[in-house]
């Protein structure tokens, strides 16, 4: 991602502390055993990064907690600006020669040049994604409050705000419900009171009414950067309020005389597919609506809660607590010291699981830069889908932490990449197969976008494609890998048409490409055959070659592929012991010796060629490129530095990064990623580093506390998984392994290691392996 000015929160949220906690209401502390699974505050929200998100994968809304007046900003995971486009410069394909020309005699400053003049999307942006609106509740009357407490139950996925205003005692809670299609608020008082309900959105054509009991709003979306808005949209909010009264007014829905509330609010927009827009929102909301109101708010919240459960039960974390963990979330994040409040860590390890079962279910979109959480017209980075490490960095906590579901939308998300990026391919590169640059959108724009300094990198479908791989890895589904199967062949495809070679060792290599979104010393980001290719291509090319094999298809494909792998330059040791991050050896000399992108190190994490038993001289020149780069950086980038620093087996500095991650430096008091500004892929980043701690799996080789923190020297945690259908229960004490459970899913033979300690199991599905101590005794 592109840079912003840094800004470092801590002494601000430092201060604002004692502030937040003199103007907070009256409150009983949160219960210990709610520690691990609640976000809890003594006061509304006043920022959004203070307000609490809960979703569906398709509707999310942000709930700020307020007295008198509520807001609920509101977002529908296809509304974005514009429309259906090709954005491929007409000119690219012709300028594309000139351009390596350029790079092979080093002339890269002009090569980016007329890369910027002749390559580059046009439009040179892609589309954003949108805010639909708010909700807005206000209560009727006002008085003074009392006993305030809002909170967000991750067990249960609602969020909770309890006050009492004017002498009448309030609960509030807000649920989305994933089988039903609404988010559901429930208002409950002690005395009978009135409401007034009304909706709001910053988007154009936008009109509001009211009839009975219902209250609608429908409007159109933005244009951006000459293309034209092709969406409609829709808002429909039923209210119940049993034995109150319920009457239209105006474009509001007023309740008087109630004591219970009931609000069923969906939202559509006329997205059909990447490339149809003919859909009928309103249709759509009346008939989600009228099935909800059908089945009954109570049926709701029952399905809803077993659909949510059963994805989050299946992990539980216990790092151990302290009395900090009976403190706000917002206080103990303040206070920056993980080290005395290790259940901080727990309760941020489940609120990723979270965010990603609320903004990444099947039928939705993939969970973008916010996931599905964004309340600006024209948000950072557009909040979508950056490719270079961001959208992989959203999913990979989803298979470790046993949420192969979420998977769903992205898979289709590549799907449909594969059909734009194959007209892209063909257009901009003369090539067959596919290709996605460093940057998509709800329209699967493929073609390089923002700048060459940034988006001439062609290897953002490949690393996608990794995940695929990944996918089947963990579940071993041969009808899967066979449906994806074509997706992968085709991204492999475009680079045997398109590597180039290297006159001097006649070895292949990309060009033009860069290493995101490093400048090298030479005046440019641009160049051929950065190591991040490289080693993005050997997981690519082996991966295909595996899948054909598994497939027992494509062997003369397989054959070319191996042999193309084989000619790929090797990763590269440094004159300062690093791993070269360029085929030249430039990285000392590099302009942002502190650049957040370590993409050179992929081939560490989230790839496996790298490992300090396999290959312990590239594992030496990572960890001296990390020590280069330091640890502090943007919230997305530090989150990898910790999962690199776990693959090292390096527990405590993993830990210390992990630390600053979670201090009020890289995250808000809702526990939001702060880059700055937002960014989901920190919180995502962060939950697998936890993970990656405790449990790393390759091939069907397990590695039990690879990277154990002293600061976590007794713990637990069941459910997660491993390579190959596995699932994985620990036990430690002492930092000390007490028990590992295994439990197959599928039959195979699996090494298991701790520390220096080696064992093979023959592993029968059903029949559960339990493993005792350092020596890894069977039970």
């Amino acid at each position: 991602m592109t840079q912003l000015p840094r800004t470092d929160r801590r002494t601000v949220l430092k201060g604002a502390a004692a502030g937040v906690a003199a103007a907070a209401l009256p409150v009983q502390a949160a219960s210990p055993a709610s520690t691990a699974a609640t976000l809890w505050y003594r006061q509304p929200a006043t920022l959004w990064t203070e307000a609490l998100p809960v979703g569906n994968g398709r509707l999310g809304a942000m709930v700020f907690g307020g007295v008198e007046r509520e807001r609920l900003q509101l977002n529908e995971a296809t509304l974005w600006s514009g429309g259906p486009y090709d954005p491929v410069n007409p000119a690219a394909r012709a300028a594309l020669p000139e351009v390596r020309a350029l790079i092979a005699t080093e002339r890269y400053a002009e090569a980016e040049k007329l890369a910027n003049a002749k390559v580059m999307a046009t439009p040179l942006t892609q589309m954003a994604y949108q805010p639909l609106g708010d909700l807005i509740l206000e209560l009727v009357g006002a008085g003074a409050a009392s006993d305030y407490r809002r909170s967000l139950d991750l067990a249960t996925a609602t969020a909770d705000t309890q006050f009492t205003l004017g002498g009448t005692r309030f609960r509030r809670e807000v649920y989305a419900a994933p089988d039903d299609a609404v988010i559901v608020v429930r208002l409950r008082g002690d005395k009978p009171f009135g409401l007034s309900v009304g909706m709001t959105s910053p988007q154009s054509g936008v009109r509001v009414s009211a009839t009975g009991d219902v209250l609608m709003m429908t409007g159109r979306n933005g244009a951006r950067t000459g293309i034209a808005a092709a969406l409609r949209f829709a808002a429909r909010v039923q209210v119940s309020a049993g034995r109150g009264r319920v009457r239209a007014v105006g474009d509001r829905i007023e309740i008087s005389d109630a004591r219970r509330v009931t609000i069923l609010l969906t939202m559509a927009t006329s997205v059909r597919r990447f490339d149809d827009v003919g859909g009928d929102p309103e249709a759509a909301t009346l008939q989600m609506i009228e099935r909800a109101r059908a089945k009954g708010e109570s049926r709701i919240r029952q399905q809803a809660l077993a659909a949510h459960r059963a994805l989050f039960d299946r992990v539980k974390l216990d790092l151990g607590e302290t009395p900090a963990a009976l403190r706000p979330t917002d206080e103990r994040v303040a206070v920056d010291r993980m080290a005395e409040d290790p259940s901080l860590a727990t309760l941020y390890f489940n609120y990723g699981r979270y965010l990603l079962i609320a903004s990444s279910r099947a039928g939705g979109q993939p969970a973008n830069l916010q996931g599905i959480w964004n309340d600006k017209v024209d948000p950072p980075w557009q909040s979508k889908y950056t490719v270079n490490i961001n959208t992989e960095m959203n999913y990979w906590p989803a298979e470790v932490t046993a949420l192969p579901e979420c998977m769903a939308p992205f898979v289709a998300m590549m799907r449909e990449l594969a059909i734009t990026g194959e007209r892209t391919a063909r257009t901009m590169y003369g090539a067959r197969g596919w290709v996605c640059h460093h940057n998509t959108d709800v329209w699967r724009a493929t073609a390089p976008v923002d700048g060459a300094q940034w988006g001439l990198w062609p290897t953002g479908g490949a690393w996608l494609c990794t995940h695929l791989w990944d996918h089947y890895d963990y579940g071993r589904d041969l009808d899967y890998l066979r449906s994806v199967y074509p997706i992968l062949r085709g991204a492999a495809l475009f680079f045997l048409d398109t590597l180039q070679v290297d006159p001097a060792s006649g070895g292949l290599m990309t060009s033009p490409s860069l290493s995101p979104e490093n400048i090298h010393p030479k005046g440019a980001s641009i160049c051929a055959g950065p190591a991040m290719d490289n080693q993005i291509l050997r997981d690519l090319f082996d991966q295909v070659g595996r899948a054909a094999k598994l497939l027992n298809t494509d062997a003369v494909f397989a054959a070319e592929i191996t042999a193309a792998r084989a000619r790929l330059a090797p990763d590269r040791i440094g004159a300062a012991g690093q791993l070269q991050e360029w085929r030249e050896d430039w990285d000392m000399a590099a302009p942002e010796p502190k650049h957040r992108h370590v993409s050179h190190l992929y081939a560490l994490f989230p790839s496996d060629q790298i490992s300090p038993d396999r290959t312990p001289d590239l594992a030496a020149a990572a960890r001296r490129s990390l020590e280069l780069r330091g640890d502090e950086s943007t919230g997305w980038a530090t989150a990898w530095r910790a999962n690199l620093w776990a693959r090292l087996k390096d527990g405590d500095h993993a830990h210390r990064i992990l630390a600053y991650l979670l201090g009020p430096a890289r995250t808000y008091p809702n526990l939001f990623d702060s880059h700055p500004p937002f960014q989901i892929d920190g919180n995502f980043g962060g939950t697998r580093a936890i993970a990656e701690m405790l449990l790393q799996s390759r091939d069907d080789e397990l590695l039990l506390l690879p990277a154990l923190p002293r600061a976590w020297g007794q713990g637990s945690i069941t459910g997660l998984r491993a390579r190959g259908g596995l699932g994985i229960d620990l036990r430690w004490r002492g930092g000390r392994l007490d028990e590992a459970v295994l439990r197959p899913g599928i039959a195979g033979r699996r090494q298991v290691r701790l520390n220096d300690v080696t064992t093979t199991i023959d592993l029968i599905p059903g029949r559960i392996v339990r493993l005792r101590g350092e020596r890894l005794i069977p039970a």
